[in-house]
């Protein structure tokens, strides 16, 4: 039997590898597959290993303990899940298998699990992150609101605006909220903004330092617009802060976590955009009192100060103040003239004492005696004879003047050794 070599011979791991290769194609990656959990085992690692079936098939599956900790249930043998991951292969087995990113009880729809996904994926990236966000302005110079120009909540936002302050600018720059048209056209109009705040407002729109997007409530797909991926980002990147306000109080967004500000409804957006044009003027006449009271009072002590001090003596008969001063002044001065003298007796009497003492035991004192000091000439005081040799030159100080003398012998003392 002939063998045909025209075929290219490969190795089993070679295979596996290419199997491998087209299985992690992007077509295999981040799909979602529904089936029934068996043959789970929860390993001491902490992965979890199971198999997901249906009627007809079997796939094996593994989600590492790094993504099982966000589980919010316990998967059991016989449970229904919906799990998130990649195909790939195990090379050491030549197995394919699922590799599993998040799951969820298939009871959860579709629309909920690419809410979490996407919440995952934007909140690693730090967009929710607290440090981002921006305060909203207490006293804005005008409100910018990004909603539909049919719905309840443009009427709301402007309704509750005008209540709580009449004279606030309103921008309202019309959006398309639900629907697949729904995020372009927010994000339209997130981009004109920008583009207005970029390049200077002009005479025909009124300057705002906030924005309002959001629509009233609705079902899930409604509200779906709000839960878009380019609708987050735009609002990250609004040069503006934002205030999401997307349907009701039940109701959470995208938007509302990448928003600096998350409002319940459109009302209350409009509620936390604008303060309340009565409350500041009772805060401003309630100041207005504050001050005229401090002031008062402050009028009153300076004044009872200065009757204080028209009956002090020293303004109603300065001249009498200032000879009885100074004539203490005189009185301190002779004090004092007194004790520094009595300082200096003593100190100069000290001062003599130590003199004498100090003159008793100087060598000067022995030099007017009629003795002499002895020096080499490098200056080393001279006290024994073993320190000198025949024909050393050395310094011999007297009382007045210093001899240079050479020493020709010397002999010791009658009782010297």
């Amino acid at each position: 039997m002939s063998i045909d070599l025209s075929f290219e011979i490969i190795d089993v791991s070679e295979l596996t590898a290419r199997i491998k290769a087209r299985l992690e194609d992007a077509a295999f990656q981040q799909i979602a597959i529904r089936g029934e959990i068996s043959n789970f085992k929860h390993h001491s690692s902490q992965h979890m290993y199971f198999s997901l079936k249906d009627e007809k098939s079997r796939l094996k599956a593994v989600m590492f303990r790094s993504r099982n900790l966000y589980l919010d249930f316990e998967p059991t043998n016989g449970m229904e899940v919906i799990a998130i991951g990649s195909i790939g292969v195990y090379e050491p087995n030549g197995e394919y298998q699922l590799y599993v990113d998040a799951m969820y009880t298939a009871g959860v729809g579709s629309l909920h699990i690419a809410f979490e996904e996407l919440k995952k994926k934007l909140e690693a990236e730090g967009l929710f992150a607290p440090d981002r966000k921006r305060p909203i302005p207490f006293l804005p110079k005008g409100v910018a609101v990004i909603t539909s120009l049919t719905g309840a909540a443009i009427r709301d936002i402007v309704s509750v605006i005008r209540r709580r302050y009449p004279a606030m600018n309103v921008s309202i720059f019309p959006a398309i909220v639900q629907g697949e048209q729904g995020p372009p056209s927010i994000v339209e109009q997130f981009k004109l903004l920008k583009e207005i705040v970029d390049n200077g407002f002009p005479n025909d729109i009124s300057p705002f330092d906030v924005v309002i997007v959001g629509r009233g409530g609705g079902s899930i797909e409604e509200l779906w617009a709000f839960n878009s991926e380019l609708v987050a980002r735009a609002i990250a990147e609004c040069p503006l802060p934002v205030i999401s306000a997307v349907g009701h109080e039940t109701d959470f967004t995208i938007a509302d976590f990448v928003a600096d500000c998350r409002a319940a409804t459109p009302s209350a957006a409009a509620e936390l955009a604008v303060p309340s044009f009565v409350d500041l003027i009772d805060q401003v006449r309630s100041n207005e009192e504050r001050l005229k009271y401090a002031c008062k009072n402050l009028i009153r002590q300076k004044r009872s100060m200065v009757e204080y001090l028209k009956d002090a003596s020293a303004l109603k008969k300065p001249a009498e103040w200032i000879q009885k001063h100074r004539q203490r002044v005189d009185e301190l001065t002779t004090e004092s003239q007194y004790l520094i003298k009595g300082m200096y007796a003593n100190s100069f009497q000290d001062w003599k004492v130590l003199s004498s003492k100090l003159e008793s035991i100087s060598p000067f004192a022995t030099l007017n005696r009629g003795y002499a000091i002895c020096q080499t000439l490098a200056g080393d005081l001279i006290t024994d004879i073993d320190q000198i040799e025949v024909n050393q030159k050395v310094k011999v100080r007297l009382r007045r003047g210093t001899i240079l003398a050479q020493v020709e012998g010397g002999e010791l003392q009658d009782g010297e050794n």
